[in-house]
């Protein structure tokens, strides 16, 4: 019977680190998406900085040019940004976790039930 017990405890904790390594994982990977944004528009701004010091494009054409590249990967940046969010809801709603507004909706029937079960008891 001392088995039992353990085998649920470990069911029980299991969500919860599949849970953290998801959220790990995650984060390693959006951390990992803005050192590349970051290092990408540098070198972008290098390689313009070069063309306008050898003369092969003017100034103004390569601010124009470095704008139209960075608006661009914004762009794309965001694209990728809510295909993670639609895939994280679809794993969080496989696992069975509430939303926020699951769990603020809880919360204002529970009020709702708190005030009337008051309301009861004064009558």
């Amino acid at each position: 019977m001392a088995t039992k017990p353990k085998k649920e405890a470990e069911v029980v904790e299991a969500p919860a680190e599949e849970g953290k390594a998801l959220f790990d994982a995650v984060r390693k990977v959006l951390l990992a998406g803005i050192g590349a944004v970051a290092l990408a528009q540098e070198e972008i701004e290098d390689f313009v900085n070069k063309l306008i010091e050898r003369g092969e494009i003017a100034e103004k054409d390569g601010r124009k040019l470095v704008r139209e590249v960075m608006d661009k990967r914004k762009k794309d940046v965001e694209k990728a940004e809510d295909e993670t969010n639609k895939r994280i809801e679809d794993i969080l709603a496989r696992m069975n976790v509430p939303t926020k507004s699951d769990i603020d909706a809880l919360s204002e029937k529970i009020s709702a039930l708190t005030k009337r079960v008051e309301e009861l008891k004064k009558a």
